[in-house]
């Protein structure tokens, strides 16, 4: 099995620079011992004008049949064609990619202690590979797919069964060459990554870890590779659960990209606590800081969103029963409902008096929404789009999507996206939902928001809530000045959220009216305020989004996606929400 890398260079960059990227010096030969044989790296030629490193790995094949026999992580189905006679030792395989990240571990991640300059230019390099395995029969249409969108011109000819006999036809491997001025890290990480990809499978057994490995391999080029779900599903042996796990990760980490975050501010729409059960609505009981609202329970708990959970020094803070002030509300309300149960019944009751077949619940978070939709015969179809991958998991979960009779499942879908970014899937639908959602987001992201929903999707009606902020001084232990949740960016009064509403409505050509959601103070209002949009005659103009509005391209999930139907990809710029609050 044998690589060689190539490049050239001049008296100011000369080529013999490639040893300190590869950390070997072109004057030895040297040899590392891994898992299955011996790695020899020597240098055919190391000069100014021209220099190649040659990796040649040297297969024991009773280590790799012993190692095959093995279970868990030291076996795999795909090892071998026969116990003793097959083309492991001999074709570019996962054995010679594991081999070049042994080897090449520093130059992989782009470091040079001697030369720190070295790591960031892009050099040109030539790869040659003398037999690489493709298979499912598509040869260099494969290669040609996989390695020119990062940046390589393709040589891949096909190797004859036989020469003497043409007649038989080519074998499923390929002489192949690549050049192209790249980075060597880039270089190497392809290889990585594509080598096992061509060949259809592994040495080894393929466990979880396997999906950071190919994250960061594929960093800065997977994500955008037109081929990526190929690439996933092959180098992860076809394993459907590991598959969805890093096409989820993948979509948040361009999410985070496009929004200039790390993924962790993104995916916050969970706790990480696990669920309690609902508690007794004695006056002063308090739940865990930052559990949500679970269920459609009649016993009063407070929530994670209706106040702030952690006090002035940052520590869990007392949490007040929403018994005394939801407790004995008004209008005949059962004693106990809790406040977000409350806001779903406004919302039913909004969306029935349109008679809204199709429902778009923007920021579904754990699904409470979805499924008290899903329980209305009106109701043909529920999108749910939120941006935890974790929130969505849960909601697949709950809802028993995996469960449910297949006229049921083909009513709902839970899939990831940015409410910031335009997204086509959610056009042509009669309503949408945004419950508690619009106070997570900066102020200055707003707008973005605003053009996704009400100028791109554009459904017949929208129906919005967030806190009314004057009803917080009503909140005995939510300390003045605090918002009910630390992600909260902005709570607004009733005159601000009217202005807002207003404003919208005539940018975007929809009517609007307001309602009180809760007890009704005669001071302070309610303390949760609702605005439903209906759509009037189409706007003659639409205003520009201020926010960037590509369509970011999150992964679909539920029946209709291949394997069982759990989460999808991200939805929404922070985690709004729902997620934790429905």
């Amino acid at each position: 099995m044998f690589v060689s890398i190539s490049t050239t260079g001049t008296a100011e960059n000369p080529a013999s620079d490639l040893g300190f990227l590869l950390h070997k010096h072109p004057d030895k030969v040297q040899r590392f011992a891994t898992a299955h044989g011996t790695a020899h790296v020597f240098y055919p030629e190391a000069g100014e004008q021209a220099c190649t490193a040659a990796l040649l790995l040297e297969i024991d094949p009773t280590a790799l049949l012993r190692q095959g026999r093995g279970k868990g992580r030291s076996g795999s189905p795909d090892l071998a064609l026969a116990q003793y006679v097959n083309d492991r030792p001999y074709a570019a395989s996962s054995l010679l990619a594991v081999a070049l990240r042994t080897v090449y571990r520093s130059a992989m991640k782009g470091e040079c202690a001697h030369r720190p300059e070295l790591p960031g230019r892009a050099l040109p390099l030539r790869i040659a590979l003398p037999a690489v395995p493709v298979a499912g029969g598509e040869g260099p249409e494969l290669v040609e797919r996989l390695f020119a969108p990062v940046g390589w011109q393709v040589d891949a000819r096909p190797v004859p069964l036989d020469e003497s006999f043409p007649e038989w036809g080519d074998s499923r491997y390929v002489r192949l060459e690549l050049t192209g001025t790249l980075r060597l890290a880039d270089a190497l990480q392809h290889l990585y990554v594509l080598l096992p990809v061509l060949d259809g499978s592994k040495h080894y057994w393929v466990a979880p870890d396997e999906v950071d490995k190919l994250l960061a391999a594929g960093q800065g080029w997977l994500a955008d590779h037109p081929e990526r779900a190929l690439i996933i599903r092959r180098y992860l042996s076809r394993r459907w659960s590991l598959t969805r796990l890093a096409t989820e990760r993948l979509a948040l980490a361009r999410l985070a990209e496009a929004d200039d975050r790390e993924a962790e501010e993104i995916d916050n729409a969970v706790p990480d606590v696990p669920d309690v059960p609902d508690v007794s609505d004695a006056p002063g009981t308090a739940d865990a800081p930052g559990i949500a609202d679970t269920a459609d329970a009649t016993t009063a708990t407070a929530t994670a969103e209706e106040v702030n959970p952690t006090g002035p020094t940052g520590s869990a803070g007392p949490i007040a029963a929403v018994a005394e002030v939801a407790g004995a509300a008004e209008g005949g309300r059962e004693r106990g409902e809790s406040l977000a149960a409350q806001r779903r019944t406004a919302i039913l009751a909004a969306l029935a008096r349109t008679g809204a077949a199709r429902v778009l619940d923007l920021g579904c978070g754990q699904g409470e929404l979805v499924g008290a939709l899903l329980k209305e015969p009106r109701v043909t179809e529920v999108l749910g789009v939120d941006v935890s991958s974790l929130a969505l998991t849960i909601a697949a979960r709950r809802l028993r999507l995996d469960r449910l009779p297949e006229r049921q499942a083909r009513r709902v879908k839970l899939v990831q996206g940015a409410l910031t970014y335009t997204d086509a899937r959610l056009k042509g639908y009669d309503a949408a939902v945004l419950c508690e959602v619009i106070e997570h987001l900066d102020l200055p992201r707003l707008p973005a928001l605003e053009y996704a929903v009400f100028g791109a999707a554009r459904p017949g009606s929208v129906v919005v809530t967030t806190p009314n902020a004057e009803y917080n001084v009503r909140w005995e232990t939510l300390p003045a000045g605090h918002k009910r949740h630390d992600d909260h960016r902005f709570e607004w009064g009733r005159a601000e959220f009217a202005a807002w509403t207003e404003q919208v409505a005539a940018d975007y050509g929809y009517t609007v009216e307001l309602e009180p959601v809760g007890p009704v103070d005669p001071e302070v209002g309610a303390p949760t305020q609702l605005a439903h949009f209906r759509l009037a005659e189409p706007a003659t103009t639409e205003p520009a989004a201020t926010e960037s509005t590509a369509t970011i391209e999150p992964v679909t999930t539920g029946p209709d996606a291949a394997g069982p139907p759990v989460t999808g990809t991200p939805s929404h710029d922070h985690a709004p929400e729902g997620s934790a609050h429905r």
